[in-house]
């Protein structure tokens, strides 16, 4: 494999992860951003992503001579004094008016390096676009010498660094069948499955795989309502189903509904494809409004465990959160099911306690307004009326479960994320409520029988 001299533009989740990454497969990579404070503190080897070994990562890189920081997408292009080979664009692609994808980051970036690009390098999108941005950025560029191709990211936040370097596939779609193998050639030394295909093609992957795991998780979360329905314990009918190959283990664990910077953006981003495209997508719209649904439906089950009425009131009812970003192993609070969850509680009128291992109190978090912030899940439970798992932070297991009893106003724990062992609650004083479980009393009505 052949060192790349390559420029990263954007130093988020997917920017850094791809620069870091790829300068430790030996290429030499130069990152870019718009935040000056935020490129000193990396050019500093500070890293505020929670990222399993990323910081290290980048460190190394550093130390090698392989990574650099600098402020400026044209900078970053300048900077390899032989000329740069292949940019990835790597920058916010947030959900704008009606869903649509808000490309004005990309096409600012294009904007600023399109005069500096030297003649046969490789522009890549890593963000996740619409289908035909890579048309429309050589049409923006205006550069019959500079290739596009689209590359699109599988990276999940709390492994992204895993997920790169072990990767299930690798995707690369452009019209320049040679631009397209020079970008897939960056990852051979990661011997993982290679798509080369159309641009169009390797832009839809990412939408029709997001979508599809969004499905996946609507619909587990959907029979788990009906085993409450009818009895059963979904742990056991997922278990039943996760040994077709065909269908697998991941993406079968019921919880508060999907949230994170991906699939509520990727879903109804694919909706709007489908529309622009005339077609009437009902099973991702319907697995969107399944999700919508599950969050209130984890409000009811907390007014049926608190008031014992899934219409009761939680006026000036004292509610501990334990967890509060989008899933364990993150900072990110973007689109975060907590966070929604919290939102409807306090227009019940409950009093919001919350506890999260990756928020230190002494930073104010706007999204957090409405929310008491503390430093430990016992402080968060003290008198509180009810405990609610919102986020799978493993370090829950292992809480002083008869402390918090003792603590708490009315001991009881509402499980959204399945995460806790009822019998240890139990014992320790607890009334458990899970999501798809069957309750104690269910258990023993049917022994009975």
């Amino acid at each position: 494999m052949f060192a790349r001299r390559i420029a990263v533009v954007g130093t988020g989740y997917v920017g850094l992860t791809t620069g870091a990454c790829l300068a430790s497969l030996g290429h030499h990579v130069i990152c870019a951003d718009v935040d000056e404070e935020k490129i000193r503190r990396l050019q500093d080897g500070k890293v505020d992503i929670l990222e399993p070994g990323l910081s290290e990562l980048v460190a190394e890189g550093l130390a090698a001579g392989r990574l650099a920081f600098t402020v400026g997408a044209a900078v970053a292009v300048e900077q390899h004094a032989e000329g740069v080979e292949v940019v990835f664009l790597c920058v916010p692609t947030p959900m704008g008016v009606g869903g649509v994808a808000d490309l004005r980051a990309v096409e600012a970036v294009l904007d600023e390096i399109r005069d500096t690009l030297p003649a046969g390098c490789v522009i890549v999108n890593k963000s996740t676009v619409p289908v035909g941005t890579a048309a429309r950025t050589a049409e923006l560029l205006g550069r019959s010498d500079v290739a596009v191709t689209s590359n699109p990211e599988f990276l999940r936040e709390g492994t992204a660094v895993r997920d790169f370097l072990n990767p299930d596939r690798i995707v690369v779609g452009g019209e320049a069948q040679d631009a397209a193998e020079r970008v897939a050639a960056l990852y051979s030394r990661l011997g993982a499955p290679t798509v080369l295909t159309d641009s169009a093609s390797a832009e839809l992957v990412k939408y029709a795989a997001n979508g599809f795991l969004a499905m996946k998780l609507s619909y587990v979360n959907a029979v788990a309502e009906l085993c409450e329905r009818l009895g059963a314990d979904i742990l056991d009918v997922t278990e039943g189903m996760s040994y077709d190959r065909r269908i697998g283990r991941e993406f079968l664990n019921p919880g508060p509904g999907w949230g994170g910077s991906c699939l509520p953006k990727d879903t109804q981003a694919l909706l709007q494809v489908a529309d622009a495209a005339d077609f009437e997508f009902r099973l991702m719209r319907a697995s969107i409004d399944t999700n919508t649904r599950q969050r209130q439906r984890m409000v009811d089950k907390i007014r049926l465990a608190v008031t014992g009425n899934r219409n009761g009131s939680l006026t000036r009812t004292r509610v501990a959160l334990l967890g509060l970003t989008f899933k364990a192993g993150t900072n990110d609070l973007r689109d975060s099911p907590a966070l929604m969850i919290a939102a409807l509680l306090r227009q019940a009128g409950a009093e919001l306690v919350g506890f999260d291992p990756a928020l230190p109190t002494a930073i104010s978090y706007p999204e957090l307004e409405g929310i008491e912030l503390v430093a430990d899940a016992y402080a968060a439970v003290a008198q509180a009326d009810a405990a609610v798992v919102l986020t799978e932070w493993p370090e829950f297991r292992t809480l002083d479960w008869p402390r918090i009893a003792a603590a708490m106003g009315t001991p009881r724990v509402i499980d959204t994320r399945n995460l806790l062992d009822r019998d240890v609650l139990t014992r320790a004083g607890l009334t458990w409520t899970g999501v798809g479980r069957r309750q104690p009393s269910d258990i023993t009505v049917l022994a009975a029988q």
